[in-house]
């Protein structure tokens, strides 16, 4: 069991990370490639004390050197669920579970747009992962909606457990889909639903009756990741310590809210890190009792 999983890859999780390992704990980022941040893209750093005029692309891989060096493991891997254990979290990467006894998520800004009653429907219907909920649907009839081709693997897994798969592909080409998916353009307008249950997905030009609507995003809303997180807007709340609403789960960067400055993602990250850690210390020595 890992100590901390950090959901990321930009400045505030590798700033959590090695402040994670200074004292002693396990550590694993989870995260896209380097290039994958917005600081990746940047041509030039001016307002970051102590080493300015650097690109992006350099600050960013002397950051991770930095965590690297230190025993930081980075796995890249896209993070579709974290669900609690009572006293650790289990995290599914790709379909494969990792246990931790804390989490830091630090996923940055959001660029996934959600369409109305998607949020409202989280659990009753709506899911972000096929291989964590499709046994759910076995028999019924579901819609993947897709923004890039990670949901054709998605839609194949489904379409050996129910009786008909829509796929809504947000992106081109579609590469390699099973002969019983279909296939349908459109633009995704809303979730619909009746008694807490999803009835269907509304596009611009159609409605598509079904059970159940799994969605493959390029970067998950935060609160989708989590259930019961406390979202405000696209931030996560937080306290001064990092603190979420949830036990040992903490939050840095971006996700927390302006200003979207590396210094403060760097900062963030170091106070998330020092919570966690002494609420792992803490957890440690009840277990111990």
């Amino acid at each position: 069991m890992l100590d901390v999983a950090i959901i990321g890859g930009g400045p505030a999780a590798l700033s959590a990370a090695l402040n994670c390992r200074q004292r002693n704990k396990t550590v694993t980022i989870f995260g896209r490639s380097l290039d994958s941040s917005l600081l990746f893209a940047a041509e030039k750093v001016d307002n970051y004390l102590g080493l300015p005029d650097m690109a992006g692309e350099e600050l960013l891989n002397t950051f991770y050197a930095h965590a690297m060096k230190n025993g930081v493991e980075f796995k890249e891997a896209r993070i579709s669920q974290i669900m609690s254990m009572g006293d650790s979290y289990m995290i599914n990467a790709e379909n494969e579970f990792i246990q931790a006894k804390a989490i830091i998520l630090a996923t940055g800004l959001s660029k996934s747009k959600g369409i109305a009653g998607e949020m409202e429907y989280l659990g009753k219907g709506v899911s972000y992962c096929a291989t964590c909920d499709g046994m759910l649907y076995r028999g019924k009839k579901v819609v993947v909606v897709a923004e890039n081709e990670e949901g054709e693997a998605e839609a194949n897994f489904l379409a050996d457990i129910c009786s008909e798969v829509l796929y809504v592909p947000l992106y081109q080409p579609v590469l390699s889909l099973k002969d019983n998916v279909k296939v349908v353009n459109g633009k995704p307008k809303a979730v619909l639903g009746e008694n807490d249950r999803v009835t269907g997905l509304e596009l611009a030009d159609e409605t598509l009756g079904c059970d159940g609507i799994f969605f493959a995003k390029n970067s998950m809303p935060p609160e989708s990741l989590l259930f019961g997180l406390e979202t405000e807007g696209k931030n996560i709340v937080v306290n001064r310590k990092m603190e979420t609403n949830l036990p040992r789960v903490y939050a840095a960067g971006d996700c927390t809210g302006a200003p979207y400055q590396i210094a403060k993602a760097v900062g963030e990250g170091l106070v998330a890190a020092l919570s966690a850690a002494a609420a792992i210390d803490q957890l440690d020595r009840e277990q111990q009792k």
